[in-house]
């Protein structure tokens, strides 16, 4: 694969305990607490399959991710390897790298301007006076002065974000468990609680199922992250083999676990299944709970506006090593850090956050349909890249192939036709259509920006070459 010497500019900060609380606090975020309702709404307590179906996806993509981040971790990660993937092709190559590696900036861009506008919405639970915009200014500056300072800055703000997540859903399942097999004071066991009480397991049929699938989608984005932070990890090979590994346990424990929690102590076609994780807890009578998953959730945003923070300005500091994004913000400070990807990645957050002032109620509903179906642009060429990685290592250095994905190739394409099945899927469900467009919309902008770009460049060539007719073709890292 690459050649190490393209991380020598960075600093191996990150340390494994860093790395694995990443992954195991990667998929807890307001998709869970809060966006899990839209599901349970829709579809049921079957809302569990809709779970159940879009992680399997999940769990395979960051399997493939971890075959092929133990093999080469690199600045960038799948950045790097979709653009090696398709070397035989100079344009393909150019092209899925540049698709892959904006889209995938443009989405953390975009909920870093998100968990800043919804953590004043948080916090104005406790102040409701506060000006909300000046908060969402505030929460953004301070998380963006941690990842300046120095990416092991960024991994201990993480890891205790992410142990506090990981801790509080760990407690809702052990307490929701204990009521729920009447190990609860002064409760008797009720079988499985308001699971089957409201028209069955699956009162809506397999539609809302599938439609559930779709929307859970993004809920797991933020997994692969770990990925992404091997080229800064000390061991990165045991540290990301391990983290990967263990993504199969968050899917089942975190989602698939907690919302079978829920929809037994809530009945699904209940007003209060708005804020599934708090009145699972009201079930049990706990004081303050409305205080406490409200710190929760809180403490899961700002873990998302961290991450974000770190993963768009490393993205963009890959993407100039290529030449796909200015060379200027390629500059690093005395500790590593790209300080001028990071002010980039955070601007378009701080003009979303201005904007907010101007039009609260317009700007919110706006970003959330704007990166809908970018997650699955991503995961379907990490997968086509991972096929094709795969084949080569195994013909030139099968010694570096340390995580293994599971019956390759089929499951890989399994996933592929998984991923392609929820674009359809997305296309005809009236209510996703609107995310469906958006996504489409962002992937042929960002086409054309290639396209326009890459001419600019021919010209240049031709210019400085007269005698050149065609366009010779970038050299590509060394194997």
């Amino acid at each position: 694969m690459y050649d190490s010497d393209s991380n020598q500019d960075l600093k191996s900060s990150l340390k494994p305990r860093h790395v694995q609380m990443m992954a195991l606090g990667g998929v807890i975020g307001m998709g869970l607490f809060v966006g899990s309702s839209v599901v349970i709404q829709s579809a049921g307590p079957a809302a569990i399959l809709s779970f159940l179906i879009t992680g399997t996806l999940i769990i395979l993509v960051m399997r493939m991710l971890g075959e092929l981040a133990t093999a080469s971790p690199v600045t960038g990660s799948f950045y790097a390897y979709a653009r090696h993937a398709f070397q035989d092709s100079p344009f393909l190559s150019r092209l899925a790298g540049f698709m892959t590696g904006w889209m995938y900036w443009y989405f953390w861009v975009i909920v870093i301007a998100l968990e800043a506008i919804v953590g004043a919405k948080l916090l104005a639970y406790w102040l409701p006076d506060i000006t909300q915009w000046i908060v969402s200014l505030v929460l953004l500056v301070l998380l963006t002065a941690t990842n300046l300072f120095s990416v092991k800055s960024f991994g201990e703000f993480e890891f205790w974000f992410s142990s506090i997540k990981v801790a509080a859903i760990g407690v809702f399942i052990f307490l929701c468990s204990l009521y729920l097999f009447g190990f609860w004071p002064n409760h008797q066991a009720s079988g499985l609680g308001e699971l089957l009480n409201h028209g069955g397991f699956m009162p809506n049929g397999w539609v809302p199922v599938l439609s559930g699938a779709v929307a859970a989608t993004g809920f797991y984005f933020g997994a692969e992250i770990v990925t992404i932070a091997a080229a800064e990890t000390k061991n990165p090979e045991q540290s990301v083999a391990k983290a990967t590994q263990s993504v199969i346990t968050r899917v089942l424990l975190f989602y698939v676990c907690s919302i079978f929690l829920v929809v037994c102590l809530v009945p699904w076609n209940s007003p209060d299944i708005a804020t599934p994780y708090v009145s699972a807890l009201k079930v049990l009578n706990i004081p303050f709970v409305a205080d406490i998953m409200n710190a929760v959730i809180l403490v899961a945003v700002l873990s998302c506006l961290n991450s974000g923070v770190y993963a768009a300005s490393r993205m963009l500091f890959a993407l100039t090593k290529n030449g796909d994004a200015p060379r200027a913000l390629t500059k690093l400070s005395k500790n590593g850090v790209p300080v001028r990807a990071i002010l980039f990645s955070t601007l378009f957050g701080y003009i979303s956050i201005l904007a907010s002032y101007f039009s609260p109620e317009g700007i919110f509903p706006f970003l959330v349909e704007s990166y809908g179906t970018v997650a699955l642009f991503v995961y379907i060429i990490i997968a086509l890249s991972q096929i094709r990685l795969r084949r080569h290592l195994e013909r030139v250095a099968p010694e570096r192939i340390k995580v293994r994905m599971w019956c390759f190739p089929y499951l890989s394409y399994v996933a592929i036709i998984g991923m392609v099945c929820i674009f359809t899927a997305m296309s005809l469900i009236p209510s996703l259509q609107k995310a469906f467009w958006f996504g489409i919309a962002s992937a042929a902008i960002l086409f054309c920006i290639f396209m326009i770009r890459d001419y600019v460049e021919l010209l240049k060539l031709r210019n400085q070459h007269p005698k050149l007719d065609t366009l010779v073709p970038a050299k590509h890292n060394k194997i």
